[in-house]
């Protein structure tokens, strides 16, 4: 998901995004929707199937490893 419309999404989240990188911002909205706040931490594998950022996650896991 490109940064505007993450940013968009944590507003009507109510999400404050100023000063926070994107890793951040999602793991943010994570919380906010009383999910666990694992954004790129999965390890290159994730059994949350049901997740709206299980692609960018497994991208991002994998940049940082």
């Amino acid at each position: 998901m490109k940064w505007n419309e993450i940013r968009k999404q944590a507003r009507n989240q109510g999400v404050n995004t100023r000063n926070l990188k994107k890793v951040e911002v999602i793991r943010a909205l994570q919380r906010a929707e009383g999910n666990f706040d694992c954004f790129g931490r999965s390890d290159d594998f994730c059994d949350r199937g049901d997740c709206a950022w299980l692609g960018d996650c497994v991208k991002q896991t994998r940049m940082s490893a």
